[in-house]
C-alpha cells in the first residue's frame, strides 16, 4: 500500500508533538510506502529539519501554516462573485443557531467544498480570505436574521480576529497538493490528527475519492475550546463553531476515526462521529528501557513513594504534599519523592509554591530519624544523580502516585506499570481505562482519600508486588508500539479492502477486469505477476523523488 501521512507541527520535523509515535508507525510498516504530507508549526520548526527517514518514506511535502505570502491572484468578477457566495454560506453556517446541526453541517460542508473547488480552478484563495469582501460576508451572516446571540454581538474587532484565524485554518485550501500526482497516487490518507491537520485528506476524498483515516490522540476540538480565554464571547462563539463544523465534517467523511482512549471517543461522539467508525487505538510506547526495573521488583524502596511528570497546576501537587502530611503521621518512615521539571514561567512558579508548601509543612528537625536537611519530600530533574532515564525515577518507588486534576492519556502511568510498580491515581481522563483494575484510584483534589490509598499499600507489600506483576503484564499487552502498528495495519487493509478501485482496469474488448490490481501488488516484492497491461502508470515500482516542498 502506499499510505499519504498528514502531519501538523511533528513528523518529519525534529521537534513537535506526535512526531515519535509517527517515527515508530513508519519504520514498523517497512513493506509499504508512506508520502509525508507536513504542515509545519513556527519557522524555528523548520531551521531544526527533519529527522533521519527511512527508505519507505517516498515523497515529503510541506507547508507553513504559521505564514502565508500573498500568492498574487487576481479574481475576477466572477470568481468574487463565487467567493463571497460560498464565504457567506461558510459564514452563515457558523452564526447559525446550535440546534440546527444537521442543515448547518450540510451548509458548512458545501461551502468548505465550494471553495476548495475555487482555489483549484482559481489558484488560490491567499488574497480572497484577506479581503474586505470576507470581512463584510462574515458581518453580514452575524446580523442576519436567526443568528446566535454571541454572534449577534461582535463588533468589527471580534469580526477582524475570527476572519484572520479562519483565513490561517483554511490556507490548506490553496495548496496543489489535490492532483493525480500528489494525493491522487496514495490508496489511504492518514490523518495524525484532527482539524486543519485532516483537511487534506478531506479534500482529497472530495476531489479524488481517496479514503480517509482520522487518528486522535488529544481532540483538537477540545484544545480550542479551551484556548483563547481572554477572547470575546462573540470570538470564542464563532471559531468554536468553526472548529466544530470542520471536526463533524472530518468523521463524516472519514472511513475509520481512531481515538487513543475512550475519554478522546467520548469527545468524538458528542462532535458527531458515528460510533460504528470508531475503533480505539492506545498509544505505542516502547517497553524496552523499563524492561530491566519491570523485572527487577525486589529494587524498590519499601518506604518511597514517586510522582513523575512535568510540573504544571493541572498536577496538583499541593494536594499531594497535603496527603503525604498525612501518609507521614501514619507511617514516619515514608518519603516523597517529586522527578520533574517545570513548564514554562506558569510551570516554574508552581514548582516554587510548592517547594515553599512542603518546606511548611516538613521543617527540618534538629532531632529526630530526620535531621536537619533531610526533608523527607525531595525535587528533583530527571537529569540529577542517579536519574539517567525515566526507567530510573520509578526504579525506588514502592508506589507511584498520579495526583492530577487534568490528564490526557497517563504516559507517566503506563511507564510505572512497565515497571511493574503499584500505583495510585485519581480518577481524571483516561486513567482508569488504563490501569484496568491494577491499581488503587481516588477522586481528585481529595488529599485524605489518596493518603489512605497510599497507607494502605505501604503496608501490604504482598499486595503491591500483586498489583505491580498485573499492571506490567496489562502494560505490555495493550500499550506497546507493536500493538499500536498492528492495529494501524489490520485498519489500512480493511480500508483498502473495502474501497472501490478508482481506475478500473480494461481488458481488450475494454471491458473491466475484476481484481486486476489487488492490493498487495503495491507492497515491495514479487507478489503478483500481472501482464504489462493490467499494471497502470500510478501502480508501477517507478522512482520517486526523495523531497518536495512547498512553501
Amino acid at each position: 500500500m502506499r499510505i499519504g501521512l498528514l502531519t501538523e507541527g511533528g513528523y518529519p520535523y525534529v521537534g513537535g508533538e506526535g512526531g515519535l509515535w509517527c517515527d515508530r508507525l513508519v519504520r514498523g510498516l517497512d513493506r509499504h510506502e508512506f508520502d509525508v504530507y507536513a504542515f509545519s508549526s513556527d519557522e524555528a520548526q523548520e531551521d531544526a529539519g527533519w529527522v533521519p527517514l527511512p527508505p519507505q518514506v517516498g515523497r515529503v511535502r510541506t507547508a507553513p501554516l504559521w505564514t502565508a505570502e500573498d500568492d498574487g491572484v487576481v479574481y475576477g468578477r466572477r470568481a468574487r462573485r463565487l467567493f463571497s457566495e460560498h464565504y457567506g454560506e461558510l459564514a452563515a453556517a457558523l452564526c447559525a443557531p446550535a440546534d440546527s446541526s444537521t442543515t448547518e453541517a450540510d451548509r458548512f460542508a458545501t461551502a468548505l467544498h465550494g471553495l476548495a473547488e475555487l482555489a483549484r480552478d482559481q489558484g488560490g484563495l491567499v488574497a480572497a480570505l484577506r479581503s474586505e469582501t470576507a470581512v463584510r460576508a462574515l458581518e453580514r451572516a452575524c446580523r442576519a436574521p436567526g443568528a446566535r446571540r454571541t454572534a449577534r454581538e461582535a463588533r468589527v474587532p471580534d469580526l477582524l480576529a475570527v476572519a484572520s484565524h479562519v483565513e490561517r485554518a483554511l490556507r490548506p485550501l490553496s495548496l496543489d497538493w489535490y492532483q493525480e500526482d500528489g494525493l491522487g497516487v496514495v490508496d489511504l490518507c492518514h490523518a495524525t490528527a484532527g482539524g486543519v491537520t485532516a483537511l487534506p485528506g478531506l479534500l482529497a476524498h472530495h476531489f479524488l475519492g481517496i479514503p480517509l483515516l482520522v487518528t486522535e490522540y488529544a481532540v483538537r476540538l477540545r484544545t480550542h475550546y479551551l484556548t483563547r480565554p481572554d477572547s470575546s464571547p462573540a470570538v470564542r462563539s464563532l471559531l468554536a463553531a468553526f472548529h466544530g463544523r470542520l471536526a463533524a465534517e472530518t468523521y463524516r467523511r472519514a472511513t475509520f476515526v481512531t481515538p487513543g482512549d475512550t475519554h478522546a471517543r467520548r469527545w468524538q461522539e458528542r462532535c458527531g462521529a458515528d460510533r460504528s467508525k470508531l475503533r480505539t487505538v492506545y498509544p505505542g510506547m516502547d517497553a524496552a528501557p523499563f524492561a530491566e526495573v519491570g523485572e527487577s521488583p525486589e529494587s524498590a524502596d519499601p518506604h518511597t513513594l514517586v510522582w513523575a511528570g512535568r510540573v504544571e497546576p493541572a498536577k496538583d501537587l499541593v494536594s499531594l504534599l497535603h496527603a503525604f502530611a498525612e501518609i507521614r503521621t501514619q507511617e514516619p518512615k515514608t518519603r516523597l519523592r517529586i522527578i520533574g521539571g517545570p513548564t514554562g514561567p506558569e510551570g516554574a512558579a508552581y514548582l516554587g509554591h510548592c517547594k515553599a508548601l512542603a518546606a511548611h509543612l516538613f521543617p527540618d528537625e534538629a532531632d529526630g530519624p530526620h535531621a536537619v536537611g533531610d526533608n523527607p519530600v525531595s525535587f528533583e530533574e530527571l537529569s540529577g544523580p542517579g536519574l539517567r532515564t525515566p526507567a530510573d525515577a520509578y526504579a525506588g518507588a514502592a508506589v507511584t502516585v498520579l495526583s492530577s486534576v487534568v490528564e490526557g492519556f497517563p504516559a507517566g502511568l503506563i511507564e510505572a506499570m512497565f515497571c511493574g510498580r503499584a500505583t495510585v491515581s485519581t480518577d481524571v481522563g483516561a486513567v482508569v481505562e488504563a490501569i484496568g483494575g491494577t491499581g488503587l484510584v481516588v477522586p481528585p483534589r481529595n488529599p485524605r482519600a489518596l493518603a489512605e490509598a497510599c497507607v494502605s499499600l505501604l503496608r501490604d507489600p504482598e499486595r503491591r508486588a500483586r498489583l505491580g506483576a498485573a499492571a506490567r503484564a496489562r502494560a505490555l499487552e495493550l500499550f506497546t508500539v507493536d500493538q499500536n502498528i498492528s492495529a494501524f495495519l489490520g485498519l489500512y487493509l480493511e480500508i483498502v479492502a473495502r474501497t472501490p478501485v478508482r481506475r478500473p482496469l480494461l481488458g481488450d474488448t475494454g471491458t473491466p477486469l475484476p481484481f486486476a490490481a489487488p492490493a498487495e501488488a503495491h507492497l515491495p516484492g514479487h507478489w503478483t505477476e500481472p501482464t504489462p497491461r493490467a499494471v497502470p502508470t500510478w501502480a508501477m515500482d517507478t522512482p520517486v523523488p526523495a523531497t518536495e516542498t512547498t512553501r
